[in-house]
């Protein structure tokens, strides 16, 4: 069963909207899709709570009478939404699920200062070389002097930066309804799919 974990350190990077779009796009191709948040704020888990019933389903993790979460029966994939602050153990125990891991990150000074720790951290786990890793640019203006600096950074890591999520209100409006890209008309959304295919091919890897 496929674990694609999206998670940085630094809250308010998009980690949310990358992973119900994730789970959006994975429950559209047919699978059955759990979509697990660890965040205490619970975006994803307010997104499952909007999301129309007709929709391709997507469902959250069960809890156990010791409470530990757990896929429901019959998952095939699953998304994890991590909290801010991951680290130490709460680290350990997303690296010994994840398959591959997304890194939202901002073209800011802070949230690259925060990611670049965060990646020297992925770097030294024991199960680095087990898990692939991708960087997905969040809330991007193109050409900008940002988002230049982002890319000149993202040139000295050792993961590759996988596709860019441009600043749009359209995820704002998706998400208030829980929605994803893949839930509406095609056309209305055309410029963000196309940024989406990089990410979703290397999904598929």
């Amino acid at each position: 069963m496929p674990v694609i974990v999206v998670a940085n350190p630094k809250g308010g990077v998009g980690k949310s909207t990358l992973a119900t779009n994730v789970a959006g796009w994975l429950a559209r191709q047919g699978h059955a899709v759990m979509l697990g948040d660890a965040d205490r704020q619970q975006s994803a888990r307010q997104w499952l709570d909007l999301r129309p019933e007709q929709l391709p389903r997507i469902v959250g993790w069960e809890i156990d009478a010791e409470h530990l979460a757990r896929p429901p029966k019959g998952t095939t994939h699953v998304v994890l939404d991590t909290p801010a602050g991951l680290r130490g153990k709460r680290l350990d125990a997303v690296m010994k699920l994840a398959d591959k891991l997304l890194v939202p990150l901002q073209p800011s000074l802070f949230d690259i200062q925060a990611t670049h720790a965060f990646l020297k951290a992925l770097a030294a786990h024991p199960r680095a070389d087990s898990i692939a890793v991708g960087l997905v640019g969040m809330r991007i203006k193109e050409h900008t002097h940002a988002n230049l600096h982002l890319h000149e950074f993202v040139a000295t890591l050792p993961y590759p930066l996988i596709g860019d999520v441009r600043d749009t209100q359209n995820y704002v409006h998706l998400a208030a309804r829980g929605l994803s890209l893949w839930d509406i008309a095609p056309g209305r959304v055309e410029r963000d799919l196309a940024q989406w295919q990089p990410l979703i091919e290397w999904i598929q890897r």
